[in-house]
C-alpha cells in the first residue's frame, strides 16, 4: 500500500497540471479585431448611402438603444428606425469615418468611435454640413454576425 502512495501522489499532480491545460478555452475570434469593426463601418455606411434608411438600419440589432445628441434615448431598433427617414432624402448624406476602436477580451463586444459629416439642403437650397463625434458598441450576434448595440453621437465644430 506504501508503493502506491507516491504513485497517487504523481498522478494527482499530473491530472491536476494536465487537464487545465487540455480544457479548451473561449476567446476572441480571429476575426473578431478592430480593424474587422473599422472595415465593418465601411460596409454600414456604404449600405446607409446606398439603401438610405433601410441600408442604414440593417446594421443594428433589435434591441439597439440610440442616444441621440441633445434628445431622449430611443430603445429598439423599430423605434430607431422611425427617425431614420431623413436617409432616403437623396439630398442627405452621412458619411463617418472610424478613428478607432477595440474588442472585448470574450470576443462578443467591440466599440468604434469617430467623427460624421451629415451634408443636407437648407430650406432656400443651400448646401448645409453638420459635423460630429460618435461611438458605436457592437455585439456579436447568435448568429456570428456584428450588430449595432449601442450608437450615439454629438455634435463638433467644423474640422480646422
Amino acid at each position: 500500500m506504501k508503493s502506491f502512495l507516491p504513485i497517487l501522489v504523481v498522478a494527482f499532480l499530473v491530472v491536476t497540471i494536465a487537464l487545465p491545460i487540455a480544457r479548451p478555452t473561449v476567446a476572441a475570434s480571429p476575426k473578431a479585431t478592430a480593424e474587422m469593426l473599422k472595415q465593418l463601418e465601411g460596409e454600414f455606411m456604404k449600405a446607409a448611402a446606398e439603401k438610405g434608411s433601410q441600408g442604414y438600419m440593417s446594421y443594428y440589432a433589435d434591441d439597439s438603444v440610440e442616444v441621440p445628441n441633445g434628445g431622449p434615448l430611443i430603445q429598439g431598433k423599430a423605434e430607431i428606425a422611425k427617425g431614420m427617414g431623413f436617409l432616403d432624402d437623396k439630398n442627405n448624406r452621412l458619411t463617418w469615418t472610424p478613428v478607432g476602436g477595440d474588442i472585448s477580451a470574450s470576443g462578443d463586444l467591440g466599440y468604434t468611435y469617430g467623427t460624421f459629416e451629415f451634408y443636407s439642403k437648407d430650406k432656400d437650397g443651400k448646401p448645409v454640413v453638420q459635423y460630429g463625434k460618435y461611438t458605436s458598441i457592437w455585439k456579436r450576434q447568435n448568429d456570428g454576425s456584428w450588430k449595432v448595440a449601442l450608437d450615439m453621437g454629438n455634435a463638433s465644430p467644423a474640422p480646422k
